[in-house]
C-alpha cells in the first residue's frame, strides 16, 4: 500500500510541475499578446498629426496644411486650431464632424466653423458652406471654407487676409439643451496652393503676424522675405523690351547717314 500511495504521490507531483511549467510559459504570452501596441513614431523627422484641440485662441493645436487633425470632445464645446499661411496662398478650411451611432439626440443641431486671421479678424469664405445643419437621425456633417488670397501687405483700414497664423474655430449652434454634453470626433484638414504672381503686391510686412500664440506655426519652407517677388522679373522684362524698342525705333528714323554735298559747277 505503501508503495502504490509513492507512486500516486510522485505521479500527482509530476502533473502539478508539468502544469506549473505550462502555465509560466502561457502567462508571459498571454501578457505580451495584451500588453498594448505602441504608437508608430513619425518618419523622416515629420512631427505625427495633432489628436486633440484647443479651447481657445491661444491655446489652440498647431497644425500643418497637408495634416489631418483629429480630436474628440463634448457637444457644445469650442475647438481651436491653428495653421500658418503666408503670402499667395490661398487656403482651404474642411471640418468633419462625427457622432457615435448610439448618440440620443433629441434635436437638429447646426455646426460651424470660423477662420480668423493673426489680427483675430474673421475672414470670410469664398466660397463653401461653414454652417450646415445636421438632422436628428444623421451622424456625419462636413464643412468647408474656401479663403481669400493672403495678401503680403494692406491697408490698415482692410481686412483683407494678411500672412501669419490663421485660426480655426468649430462649435455647435442652435443646440437643443438636452444634447449639450453628448461626444462627439472631429476632423479637420487644411491645405494651401500658392495663387502665383498675379496676387503680389508693392508692399510687405516686416514681421507675420503670430503673436499671441502659444504654438510654432510657421510654413515648412520659412516666410517669404520681404523685399522679393515676381514682380521684379516683369520690371526687368519690361525694362529690356522698352531697351530694344528704342534701339529698333533708332535704327529705323536713322536714314543712310549724312547727305553728301553737291560739287561746284
Amino acid at each position: 500500500m505503501r508503495t502504490v500511495r509513492t507512486l500516486r504521490t510522485a505521479a500527482t507531483a509530476a502533473l502539478l510541475a508539468g502544469a506549473a511549467l505550462v502555465g509560466g510559459l502561457a502567462v508571459p504570452a498571454t501578457a505580451a499578446a495584451a500588453s498594448p501596441t505602441p504608437t508608430p513614431a513619425a518618419t523622416d523627422g515629420e512631427a505625427p498629426a495633432p489628436t486633440e484641440a484647443g479651447t481657445s485662441f491661444r491655446a489652440a493645436t498647431a497644425v500643418r496644411p497637408g495634416q489631418r487633425a483629429t480630436a474628440q470632445a463634448s457637444t457644445g464645446d469650442y475647438l481651436y486650431w491653428q495653421f500658418p499661411a503666408d503670402t499667395g496662398d490661398r487656403a482651404t478650411v474642411r471640418a468633419t464632424v462625427t457622432l457615435p451611432g448610439t448618440s440620443a439626440r433629441s434635436a437638429a443641431a447646426t455646426w460651424r466653423i470660423d477662420v480668423y486671421d493673426g489680427l483675430r479678424r474673421r475672414q470670410a469664405c469664398t466660397h463653401g458652406s461653414d454652417a450646415r445643419g445636421l438632422a436628428a437621425n444623421a451622424r456625419t456633417v462636413t464643412l468647408t471654407c474656401h479663403l481669400r488670397t493672403v495678401r503680403g501687405w494692406a491697408e490698415p483700414w482692410s481686412d483683407d487676409p494678411l500672412p501669419g497664423a490663421y485660426y480655426v474655430r468649430l462649435t455647435a449652434t442652435r443646440l437643443a439643451v438636452t444634447d449639450i454634453g453628448l461626444p462627439f470626433d472631429a476632423a479637420l484638414d487644411v491645405s494651401t496652393e500658392d495663387a502665383g504672381a498675379a496676387a503680389d503686391v508693392d508692399g510687405r510686412l516686416s514681421e507675420p503676424l503670430v503673436h499671441g500664440s502659444s504654438a510654432t506655426v510657421e510654413p515648412e519652407d520659412g516666410w517669404a522675405s520681404g523685399w522679393w517677388s515676381a514682380r521684379w522679373l516683369w520690371t526687368a522684362a519690361g525694362a529690356a523690351l522698352a531697351a530694344l524698342a528704342g534701339i529698333w525705333g533708332y535704327t529705323l528714323t536713322r536714314g543712310n547717314g549724312r547727305p553728301g554735298v553737291p560739287g561746284r559747277p
